[in-house]
């Protein structure tokens, strides 16, 4: 199994990553991605990439909630580092329009700069978007970023919002809020093939039952991937099958060893 979106750079696992690391292998986790949110943490990001490197993938980006008003500086140093250091994907990228509105046109420049990294440098993006379905939508249907592709991370629109990103070439990624009792999310995405869903946690975050309360962790990836499997009504080594070679076509696309 692939993790395709975890914060193993928290603070929470940097106490002692190499037990961290063991715990997650263990799991039958093949692989983490590790999405980046912006200067700060690609510190502690490119640390474990470098020193798991057959196991921690970094991608490199700028969060939208971490836009503020210095975030053209923000993307400028990250594109150098972009231009220096192999990645994987550019992300996370995207809208949020959950927190603050404040810097809603920032975050769509900043958007749209990165999009246009991903094109330059044949990568996909990784993107995060919350109550902004409708704007990341129309900018993705841009002309100019119809070869853009990608993984719309912790996916929460609806039917027809998952209709139009798997048309333009997107995956879901689905995590542990399928397995909580209240969620309507699988009537968001039942009518999408398993050929565009792909598994992750976004760990610290977001722990699936029956770990609620708990720091997230890409171990609990096979709770995610049970659940899956029970609504698509597939056997789970099916499940992860197919979600595994949904990642990996996107890791051939970067030619990211």
């Amino acid at each position: 199994m692939i993790d395709t979106h975890a914060h193993l750079y928290d603070e929470i696992f940097m106490v002692d990553h190499a037990s961290v690391m063991n715990e997650i292998q263990s799991a039958g986790i093949k692989e983490v991605w590790l999405p980046n949110c912006d200067l700060e943490t690609w510190t502690a990001l490119a640390y474990l990439s470098d020193l798991y490197p057959n196991f921690c993938k970094p991608m490199i980006g700028l969060h939208p909630t971490y836009v503020k008003e210095d975030f053209e500086s923000q993307l400028a140093r990250l594109h150098e580092i972009l231009v220096e250091k192999p990645v994987l994907a550019i992300g996370e990228i995207g809208l949020d329009y959950y927190w603050d509105i404040s810097y809603v046109d920032q975050q769509k420049k900043a958007f749209e700069r990165q999009c246009h990294w991903a094109l330059d440098s044949h990568l996909w993006i990784d993107v995060h978007c919350r109550k902004a379905y409708a704007d990341l939508i129309k900018i993705l249907k841009k002309p100019e970023f119809k070869n853009v592709i990608g993984i719309i991370h912790c996916f929460s629109g609806d039917a027809a919002e998952a209709k139009h990103l798997v048309d333009l070439g997107f995956l879901l990624g689905i995590g542990g809020v399928i397995t909580y009792k209240n969620t309507n999310l699988f009537e968001s995405f039942r009518e999408i093939p398993l050929e565009s869903i792909v598994l992750e946690t976004d760990a610290p975050y977001l722990t699936p039952v029956p770990h609620r309360g708990k720091p997230n962790s890409p171990a609990y990836i096979p709770l995610i991937a049970q659940k899956l499997a029970d609504l698509y009504e597939v056997s789970s080594a099916q499940l992860v099958n197919q979600t595994t070679i949904n990642a990996l076509k996107l890791k051939e696309y970067s030619n990211f060893q």
